[in-house]
């Protein structure tokens, strides 16, 4: 009798279990269950409509530092398939990636609909079975076989069983997982942006600087790279990382907290100051107003002055000790509020999951109910922003595939 692999949920890590099990194993009949009406939806928004598919980071050990949450599993997973396998998987099917100054990997086209229709080409090759508006609202096994109920009443049967929905925000819409015996770690948001309703520096919004480091006050969080200054508050590769690396001690504080930024990161306080008599007197005869050593957007420049009270004829020779002395600090660390947060666009990501101890890495199968996989994001693991969450939704949705493709798994 031929075997049945059934797919919930049709992203980025479910397709690519999907399309690979039939590959390696024709016999096998693969349909995907999708519960909304659209398809690979987060591969469409992702790298604002370019699809940041993967990061240049070829080495393994270097590439799980780029996971808040999931080292030790990527560490063994990633040996099965990671990067390298991955911009090889998709140039086999004609799609070529190009690597960006940091490291982000899109396809040459610059458009997500190039991966989307790669793998619908493969889904259609294979002759892979799609329905859409399909909540899946319990998962049983009443005799060998997976039994779905939906949530219009309809039932389907299955030998094998890959959940590849994603994360949920909330521990409740967990509560069919937690009925095949699973453990969750509770979901909490990672990705986000900080908001500082009231603070006058969201007046500089669409300014950027290429280089920053953000602090969290009273914990361990540091992070330095590209900041953008938004009519809410904070944005950029430095925020979204802080807040992955700090997603769930930023939770605990309710989104309030305060950080520092140094909006120089080749200087800290004591640099500056030993380096301070000498800018100072290379510049004496000209107003600091119009003259930013520091290569600082000019927009900043000129909030930073005025936050020190330094007025608009000052010269760097005559600057006062305590004028001087406050634009060392606000350079080097200046203090801002944090009060709450702002998921990226519509590619959140949620730390937390099902718990990493009960599956096997090596073939993504559950421990507690053989036959049953998991891909992708529904698991307790998740990158920083760059590619790295998307590298996760291909390497395990390649494993669970495998596995299910050769038939080694225990019915």
């Amino acid at each position: 009798m031929q075997k049945r692999l059934i797919v919930i949920g049709g992203g980025a890590a479910g397709f690519f279990c999907a399309v690979n099990a039939a590959r390696m194993n024709p016999a096998l009949e693969v349909i995907i269950v999708e519960k909304s009406s659209k398809l690979l939806s987060k591969v469409k928004v992702s790298g604002g409509g370019r699809c940041n598919t993967t990061h240049a980071c070829f080495e393994i050990p270097e590439l799980v530092k780029r996971y808040p949450r999931g080292v030790n599993f990527l560490k063994k997973a990633f040996h099965w398939f990671n990067t390298n396998d991955t911009v090889k998987w998709f140039e086999e099917r004609g799609v070529r990636l190009k690597t960006e100054g940091d490291g982000r990997m899109f396809p040459v086209t610059d458009n997500s609909q190039t991966i989307i229709d790669c793998l619908l080409r493969e889904a259609d090759k294979h002759r892979i079975e799609i329905v859409m508006n399909a909540d899946v609202r319990q998962v049983t096994k009443p005799a060998g076989r997976f039994l779905l109920d939906l949530n219009d009443g309809r039932k389907f049967e299955t030998d094998y069983l890959c959940i590849a929905c994603g994360g949920f925000p909330k521990t409740l819409q967990f509560d069919w997982l937690k009925a095949t015996g699973h453990s969750i770690e509770s979901p909490v948001p990672s990705l986000f942006t900080f908001n500082m309703p009231g603070n006058t520096i969201t007046q500089l919004m669409g300014v950027s600087v290429e280089e920053a480091v953000v602090k969290v006050a009273g914990t361990k969080l540091h992070e330095e790279g590209p900041l953008l200054i938004t009519h809410w508050g904070m944005s950029g590769p430095v925020v979204l990382r802080t807040s992955a690396w700090g997603a769930r001690i930023l939770a605990e504080k309710n989104y309030r907290f305060n950080i520092t930024v140094n909006w120089v990161p080749q200087y800290n306080e004591q640099d500056l100051r030993n380096e301070w008599s000498s800018l100072r007197n290379r510049l004496s005869a000209q107003v600091v107003h119009n003259k930013n050593p520091f290569g600082l957007p000019n927009r900043l420049w000129q909030y930073l002055l005025q936050q020190c009270g330094i007025g608009d004829d000052v010269k760097w020779g005559s600057l006062g000790s305590s004028q001087q002395n406050k634009l060392i600090q606000h350079l080097v660390s200046q203090s801002f509020e944090v009060n709450g947060k702002t998921t990226f666009k519509e590619e959140f990501v949620t730390c937390g999951g099902i718990k990493l101890s009960e599956i096997d890495v090596n073939t993504m199968q559950s421990k507690i109910m053989p036959g049953l996989f998991f891909a992708g994001e529904i698991m307790d693991v998740d990158g920083i922003t760059g590619g790295f969450n998307f590298q996760h939704a291909w390497t395990s949705g390649f494993i669970a595939a495998k596995a299910i493709a050769s038939n080694h798994t225990n019915r």
